[in-house]
């Protein structure tokens, strides 16, 4: 996708990045002794997970710090660590960021109250199947 004057949309950043982390993947090839994403792919999830974990704290700390006077533009370079290591987590499990945008765009319109309200309706749908 591309936008009217033919420069890059941001999708169009994701889908590369995504392609690059899928070229990495040891089963595609990458070699975790050079690259540190096919590292993390093949130190398996907890190794990627990790870092998403850590991530998100360090944008958490970055916001807080900005809150109290401190440089605000860190809590970019934060997330894009944060974006970056869910895309990885997202490649291994089969996923794109634009089903995740696609997830977004569903979402578009309807209230954060009734969105969450709608996926507790069908766990709980599930659920009661699963049970049954």
């Amino acid at each position: 996708m591309q936008s009217d004057n033919n420069r890059p949309t941001s999708q169009d950043s994701l889908a590369r990045l995504a392609a690059v982390i899928e070229s990495r993947k040891p089963a595609n090839g990458g070699d975790p002794e050079k690259s540190y994403v096919a590292r993390l792919l093949h130190k398996g999830p907890d190794a990627f997970l990790k870092k998403v974990g850590e991530e998100a704290t360090e944008v958490v700390m970055a916001a807080k710090d900005a809150e109290h006077g401190g440089d605000a533009s860190k809590i970019l370079y934060e997330v894009a660590d944060l974006w970056f290591h869910s895309m990885i987590a997202l490649s291994h499990f089969g996923l794109t960021p634009a089903q995740v945008i696609a997830e977004l765009e569903r979402r578009e319109g309807l209230s954060g109250l009734e969105e969450k309200a709608l996926r507790k309706a069908v766990d709980r749908a599930e659920q009661e199947k699963g049970s049954s």
